[in-house]
């Protein structure tokens, strides 16, 4: 018994003019041999009645279909080949509204082809689908769906065809495929549904998937395939898929970027691809410029969120996620980051503090015994990983507009540990002194890379007290590199016509002239600036001169600061100051009161011979140039070792001390004043000797201070004092609130008819007290040395007994109990005694009355 169909193709077999005409129309268009192609004649009569009967098109398409579908099962692919012809050039002709459920037939007709396992035939159907998606309807689709058509074009993508040429052709037509895709749905609104996860994660690790294996050919030096290689750029894959890659993104949202970047980092992870991470970086260089520059946060905020995700991978998995960022924030950089910017430096921040935490603690464990090779290599890993941190750190700082480089700025340098201030992103309690170090050498050295380039008009501005305050205190550390690093940043800051490199080394320069350096005139912010802040910078060069550990890079990065203060900051006010800041550094190299090295000493004299020869030829002083170099010539005579050419090489032959006799051989204050007399310069601050101030930044130190400002304030009023209280100034110091107006009242009645200008004159010179300072500080250190042991704590014992004595009776005249209206108890002849108080005669503090 036959089946309708077979009936019905019967009859109409028997009785062919019966058949409707759309019918007889369709079987015309197949020639009896398939190989003579599609009959354009008979073509033409059928694309003619689809356009003058459009409510044809529905039923000429479901006939297609079901002849195409037979073609199919029979294995006739040549005509199955004429009927998709057929069915292109319908769509190209027909754009009326009857054309849906036509369109539904033909995607049904394509779906039918890509599901064979034959090549030629998915191809074809590819082929006809991306001419379907070029086509621009004139009315959205409601009902229209491509879920099967990414799943299908995706499998094409992955596709593992054993013969090379036909996987290639495969792989490409699938890329094409998802292109078209891309292209009919992403300005669809009614299919955004494209941009949900579940087809994101088909399509982006398709494209990927084809841009990786063309790298990885080409990582392993095997040539491309014949087809590729004799096909053009359009027929590569790995071209391809990064064409429509591209393309995808740049048509993404602002809503669908976490779901196209998302897929990315997930691939990235399940081929390993962050070490080496070659693909990782041009993955994101594409998306980076793929994509509208307003969406870059988000891709710098996923990128953020996955390193957050992978804090416990290896190291080189980590150092390669942070080369990517690396990366993204540069291109970012130039356009608009929006609210990231702060966001990245916290972020990188706390894993550079968890990346120190690492390498502590893998340093920890191989002292208790863990292998040697395995803790070092661990720990070289996470030197990989703290080194791109700082790279990417200082990168993105330093592609940053001038603005925000200087928040960046303020925000690093908040982040830097400083002994006895509160650091609430890095706990160095835990991390120790060598955490801390470590945290503040890279910390340091990322500011380096971010004020590089740098540009103020204004010093204040570029450093204000909250940056220049942290960066001082780091400047006193005993650390040599530390110190080095401090001074480079300021360099970075201060030299803003970028004289630096003419000024590398130091050395006794024969003609600055030569050196053509640019300078502009100070201008009124920049003097304010010295006004306030120049003393500080005075003081932090003066003790960073003299410190134990210095080395050759140490005196040179000393010598350019002085330089580029001259340049940069320097009125006739400023180049006194500095005169006398050299002078003072040469006065402690030769009193050597703490003791240090002869190379120490040797250096602070060459840096001050190299300064004043720079200084005095910037100023143009002609007597003071000849006062200079006359004696850097008795120098290079006779005491070569105090000249930078010599006392910096290896093995320069040092002297056991310095000759203070052989005035002939220093720079002179009385000269160097005479030669600057005149208009111009006050000479007559030279001969006060430059004494460093004190700051509260000492706190933050672990020096100590080498002034109390309270012994100046003994000092000067101890000699008007009866003997009974000038004894009290030898006990051990008393901080007192100065601020409180009794306690100078106490001495404003013994000292208001002593003051004079001659007791002021003499409280200015400090050269008598500095002889009685040091004297008593002589015989305090002999007393230490030789007295017996009970003798010395016997004298402790009676100046702490003092000092008790002392607080106890302030404390008895300052804190008493309030007034009671009940009365107070007072002893008289050995009875007490009440004496009542009358409310109205209490005094109440001003809160408690109303």
């Amino acid at each position: 018994m036959m089946d309708s169909e077979n009936n019905e193709s019967g009859v109409c077999g028997c009785c062919g003019p019966l058949r409707p005409r759309y019918k007889r129309l369709v079987d015309n268009i197949f020639p009896e041999d398939p190989k003579d192609g599609l009959s354009k004649s008979d073509m033409e009569k059928l694309t003619f009645y689809a356009v003058s009967a459009p409510e044809k098109l529905d039923r000429i398409g479901a006939y297609l279909a079901e002849r195409l579908s037979r073609d199919v099962v029979r294995h006739r692919y040549g005509n199955v080949v004429i009927a998709m012809e057929a069915l292109d050039q319908l769509l190209m002709a027909c754009h009326s509204q009857s054309i849906k459920p036509f369109v539904e037939s033909f995607l049904h007709m394509v779906a039918k082809l890509l599901e064979s396992r034959e090549p030629d035939l998915q191809v074809l159907g590819t082929n006809s689908f991306v001419k379907f998606a070029n086509i621009e309807e004139d009315t959205p689709s409601y009902h229209r769906r491509y879920d099967f058509f990414v799943s299908q074009f995706s499998a094409m993508c992955h596709s593992t065809h054993d013969e090379p040429e036909t996987r290639t052709r495969i792989r490409v037509a699938g890329i094409k495929g998802l292109q078209g895709v891309v292209r009919k749905t992403v300005n669809d609104e009614l299919q955004a549904i494209i941009w949900e996860p579940q087809h994101m994660d088909k399509l982006i690790p398709s494209m990927l998937f084809n841009m990786q294996d063309s790298e990885d050919l080409d990582r392993a030096g095997h040539p491309s395939t014949p087809s590729v290689a004799g096909q053009d750029g359009e027929e590569n894959p790995a071209a391809l898929a990064e064409s429509c890659f591209r393309e995808l993104l740049g048509r993404a949202a602002y809503g669908n970027m976490n779901n196209a970047v998302r897929p990315v980092l997930v691939h990235l992870d399940n081929h390993h691809l962050w070490d080496p991470n070659e693909f990782a970086v041009s993955c994101f260089r594409i998306i980076m410029y793929s994509i509208q520059a307003q969406h870059s946060h988000h891709v710098i905020q996923q990128v953020l969120n996955h390193l957050d995700t992978n804090h416990r991978n290896t190291p080189r998995v980590r150092a390669g996620i942070v080369q990517v960022l690396l990366e993204t924030v540069a291109i970012a950089a130039k356009g608009s980051v929006g609210p990231t910017v702060l966001e990245v430096f916290n972020t990188l921040l706390k894993h550079l503090r968890m990346s120190v935490d690492l390498e502590l603690g893998d340093s920890s464990r191989r002292n208790s015994g863990v292998s040697v090779s395995s803790g070092r290599g661990k720990e070289s890993e996470e030197r990989i990983v703290q080194n791109a941190i700082i790279q990417t750190i200082g990168f993105f700082g330093g592609n940053l507009p001038d603005y925000q480089r200087a928040e960046v700025m303020m925000f690093v340098m908040g982040k830097v540990p400083v002994y006895g201030t509160p650091c609430h992103t890095l706990d160095t309690v835990k991390i120790g002194h060598q955490g801390t170090k470590r945290i503040q050498t890279m910390l340091l050295s990322s500011l380096i890379m971010v004020t590089s380039g740098f540009k103020s008009k204004s010093m204040a501005a570029a450093l204000p007290p909250s940056f220049l305050d942290p960066l001082f205190s780091i400047s006193l550390m005993e650390d040599s590199e530390l110190r080095q690093l401090v001074l480079e940043i300021l360099h970075n800051i201060i030299d803003r016509h970028d004289n630096r490199a003419k000024l590398r080394g130091i050395r006794v320069i024969p003609n600055v002239a030569a050196l053509k350096i640019k300078r502009e005139k100070i201008s009124k912010q920049d003097v304010a600036f010295m006004k306030k802040h120049g003393q500080q910078l005075y003081r932090h060069i003066y003790l960073g001169c003299k410190e134990e550990d210095n080395v050759h890079k140490n005196f040179e990065l000393l010598f350019t600061t002085l330089a580029i203060l001259t340049i940069e900051l320097a009125n006739e006010e400023v180049v006194i100051d500095l005169i006398r800041l050299s002078i003072a550094m040469q006065d402690t190299a030769l009193t050597n009161e703490e003791n240090m090295p002869m190379l120490v000493r040797c250096g602070i004299m060459a840096l001050v011979a190299a300064y004043l020869n720079f200084l005095s030829q910037m100023i143009a002083n002609p007597p003071f140039c000849q006062h200079v170099s006359k004696v850097i010539e008795l120098r290079s005579l006779d005491a070569p070792y105090l000249l930078p050419e010599h006392v910096f090489r290896d093995k320069c032959p040092l002297p056991e001390s310095l000759d203070k006799e052989d005035r002939l051989l220093y720079f002179q204050t009385a000269e160097v004043a005479e030669s600057l007399a005149g208009p111009g310069y006050n000479a007559e601050r030279l001969s006060i000797p430059y004494v460093p101030q004190v700051t509260d930044l000492d706190r933050l130190t672990r020096r100590k201070s080498f002034v109390d400002t309270i012994s100046l304030q003994v000092d000067i009023v101890s000699s008007s004092l009866p003997d009974k209280v000038r004894d009290v100034s030898t006990c051990p110091p008393v901080h007192v609130d100065v601020s409180d107006p009794s306690v100078f009242s106490r001495f404003q009645s013994q000292l208001a008819e002593e003051i004079t200008f001659e007791t002021l004159k003499k409280a200015i010179d400090t050269t008598g007290l500095e002889e009685q300072e040091r004297e008593k500080r002589r015989q305090l250190m002999e007393k230490f040395q030789k007295a017996p042991f009970e003798e010395i704590a016997a004298h402790c014992e009676s100046k702490a007994n003092m000092l008790h004595d002392r607080l106890a009776h302030i404390f008895e005249l300052t804190i008493r109990p309030p007034p009671s209206p009940s009365g107070v108890v007072s002893i008289s002849s050995g009875h007490p005694q009440h004496q009542s108080v009358p409310v109205y005669e209490m005094k109440f503090p001003d809160l408690c009355v109303y």
